[in-house]
C-alpha cells in the first residue's frame, strides 16, 4: 500500500510538469533553437543548427537575431510601446475591476453568481467578433459618433478608431474578467470580523479598508495584475484591428516577421526576448506570493 501511494503521487505530480514541459518548456526550446539560426531560402526558412560537411558533425548557431534587436531601435520601440500599454491597461482594469470585485463579494449570496456570470459572458462569444463590434461601435459612423450626434454633443464624428485610445479600450475591455475574477476570490475570503474588530477601534470606513481590505487583497492584485499584463503584452489582434499606423506592439511587429519576412529567426529571437521581460514579473510576483503566505 505505501508503495502504490508513493507511485500515486509520483503520477499526480509528474503529469502536470510532463504537461508544462510538452506544451510550454519543449515549443520553447524549439523557439529558442530556432533563434540561434540564419535565415534561409527554403522549408523551413532557416538553417539547420547541425550540419555535417563530411568531417564530422559541426554547430553554426549565431546571436547575429539578438545583435538585430539591439541596434535596430524598431524593436526596441516596439517593445516599449507594447509594455507600455500593457502596463496602462492593467492600471485601468485595476482600477476599474477593485470596485467591481469588491461590490461582487458583498453582495447578498444570490446575486453573486448573477453577478459572476454577467462578468464571464463576454466569454461566451468570439474574441474576434468582440473586436469586429468595437469598430462598428466606435468607426465615423458607428453608434456612438452617431449617438453623440444626435444628442447633440458634439456636430462632427469624433476620431475614435484606430489610435492609442481604441488600443487602451480594447484592452481593457478584453482583459478586464481576469482582473476581476482573482480580485472577487481574494475578497470574497475576506474575514469580515476583521472589518467589525477595526470599527470596534474607532477606525473609519476609509482606514478599515486601507488597512484591513487592501492589504489581504494584494494577492489578488498581484494575481489579476499578471493575468491582464502578459496577453496584453503580446497582444497582436488588438493593436492590429483597433490600431493605427503609428501603433507599434511587439506583437504586431512578431506577426510581420513570421508571416510577411518570413525571417523566422529574427521573430523567434523577438519571441524569447519578450518571454524573458515578461519572466521578471512573474518571479517577482511569485516572491511576493510567497512571501503574503509565509505572513
Amino acid at each position: 500500500m505505501i508503495g502504490i501511494g508513493r507511485w500515486g503521487r509520483l503520477v499526480l505530480i509528474g503529469l502536470p510538469f510532463a504537461w508544462l514541459g510538452l506544451f510550454f518548456l519543449l515549443p520553447l526550446l524549439i523557439v529558442l533553437k530556432i533563434s540561434l539560426a540564419r535565415s534561409a531560402i527554403g522549408i523551413p526558412p532557416y538553417t539547420p543548427l547541425l550540419f555535417d560537411d563530411g568531417s564530422g558533425p559541426k554547430i553554426q548557431a549565431t546571436l547575429a537575431n539578438f545583435g538585430l534587436l539591439a541596434s535596430d531601435d524598431l524593436y526596441l520601440r516596439a517593445y516599449l510601446g507594447a509594455l507600455g500599454n500593457a502596463a496602462l491597461a492593467t492600471a485601468l482594469c485595476l482600477a476599474l475591476g477593485y470596485p467591481i470585485a469588491y461590490a461582487i463579494a458583498r453582495s447578498p449570496g444570490r446575486w453573486r453568481l448573477i453577478l459572476l456570470f454577467l462578468v464571464m459572458l463576454p466569454f461566451w462569444t468570439s474574441f474576434l467578433i468582440r473586436v469586429y463590434a468595437w469598430i462598428a461601435i466606435l468607426k465615423p459612423n458607428g453608434l456612438l459618433n452617431q449617438l453623440l450626434i444626435a444628442i447633440g454633443l458634439i456636430t462632427t464624428p469624433l476620431p475614435l478608431l484606430n489610435n492609442a485610445f481604441s488600443v487602451e479600450l480594447g484592452l481593457v475591455y478584453s482583459y478586464l474578467p481576469f482582473m476581476i475574477l482573482p480580485l472577487y476570490g481574494s475578497l470574497s475570503a475576506l474575514d469580515e470580523s476583521l472589518l467589525e474588530a477595526a470599527a470596534d477601534l474607532g477606525a473609519r470606513p476609509i482606514r478599515a479598508f486601507l488597512g484591513v481590505t487592501l492589504p489581504l487583497s494584494l494577492p489578488g492584485i498581484a494575481a489579476g495584475s499578471l493575468l491582464v499584463l502578459i496577453p496584453a503584452t503580446g497582444e497582436f489582434v488588438i493593436p492590429d484591428l483597433l490600431g493605427g499606423a503609428d501603433t507599434l506592439m511587439i506583437g504586431k511587429v512578431l506577426w510581420d516577421e513570421f508571416f510577411n519576412n518570413r525571417d523566422w529567426p529574427v521573430a523567434s529571437a523577438v519571441a524569447v526576448v519578450l518571454v524573458a521581460a515578461l519572466a521578471i514579473p512573474i518571479l517577482l510576483a511569485q516572491k511576493f506570493l510567497a512571501q503574503e503566505r509565509a505572513v
